[in-house]
């Protein structure tokens, strides 16, 4: 089953024309990493062991944790596949959410739950947490976290707007009863790379390397990844800027009259009164957002990348929308 997402850029295209598009529809940092020089044997040979363990050193000491680890094809990657780490149950999933966990868990056969309260979640087999929430930013304490992981049979926290906020972290109280998942693409701003990790204790990793088979991501992506975690300097101040850009996003929606609802250093969440119609007026400036089925107010805008974009989306909250 095909689930709404952020991204399709093409779809924007197809209906309102045009080419110089923003695409502020998802969390993805638009100003990435700049690209390191890759070694032609990246390309030409199968990668080896010592690749992978070489990204996952530095993917260790960069998320802070000391669990076994497996790098993946981005974080989709062990959504997909952790719903046959063990017979399907009664799963929990904390929402609104990333609709990827509940459909894929739906998908191979689980029941599936959606809860508004943390202190629901108890007594699943499977429960779900985003920590920091896509789409509002709502998070939960790591001291929470470990509560919740007492009341449940297996407590997957999916970290991947994480990196700006440390302090959330439960990467390095993985186990085989808490899976963390952190993402690549979205803080370092490559998500064409295709790279997460999910850490967990040494049997849930095992049994996830079997699912994923010898080779699940490229030579490629090993080494962008190996170089950019190993990039304290860069992320340091990629946060530091961050944090300084939510403040002013938040200034332009209030002056055209939206609520801050919540988000992260990589997107902002705003009540409107009537979000199809502000995503609309947007797409006429050829800026793309992200609206959602269950809510007529919410809009989700990422952060612009350049002067250029900035200007641009000024100019377009400065001009009142039209029915």
């Amino acid at each position: 089953m095909m689930r709404d997402h952020g991204g399709n850029i093409d779809a924007a295209q197809a209906k309102y024309g045009g080419e110089d598009w923003i695409d502020l529809s998802t969390g993805i940092n638009r100003v990435p990493y700049p690209l390191p020089q890759i070694p032609a044997s990246c390309w030409q040979r199968l990668p080896t062991a010592a690749d992978k363990a070489a990204l996952m050193e530095v993917a260790a000491r960069a998320f802070g944790t000391r669990a076994p680890g497996l790098a993946l094809a981005g974080a989709q990657a062990a959504i997909q596949m952790i719903p046959a780490l063990t017979p399907c149950g009664h799963a929990k999933v904390l929402g609104p959410t990333y609709n990827e966990h509940a459909g894929a868990l739906r998908e191979q056969g689980w029941t599936v739950q959606e809860v508004t309260c943390a202190s629901d979640l108890g007594g699943a087999d499977l429960a779900v947490v985003v920590n920091p929430n896509n789409p509002d930013g709502r998070h939960l304490s790591p001291a929470g976290l470990l509560a919740l992981a007492d009341t449940v049979g297996r407590l997957v926290v999916d970290e991947s707007f994480a990196d700006p906020r440390p302090d959330l972290s439960v990467a390095d109280l993985a186990s085989d009863r808490i899976v963390v998942l952190r993402s690549f693409g979205k803080f370092w701003g490559l998500a064409g790379v295709r790279l997460g990790f999910a850490f967990a204790g040494e049997d849930v990793v095992a049994q996830l390397a079997a699912l994923a088979g010898p080779w699940p991501v490229s030579g490629a992506a090993l080494r962008i990844g190996q170089v950019a975690l190993d990039d304290a300097e860069w992320r340091a101040q990629t946060i530091t800027r961050l944090r300084a850009e939510t403040s002013r996003i938040d200034a332009l929606a209030a002056q055209a009259g939206w609520a801050l609802v919540g988000g992260t250093e990589l997107f902002r969440l705003y009540d409107t009164p009537d979000a199809a119609q502000a995503q609309t007026h947007l797409a006429r400036h050829r800026i793309w957002t992200r609206i959602f089925p269950y809510s007529r107010g919410w809009i989700r805008l990422g952060l612009p990348g350049t002067p250029d974009e900035w200007a641009r989306l000024a100019a377009a909250l400065a001009r009142p929308a039209r029915g």
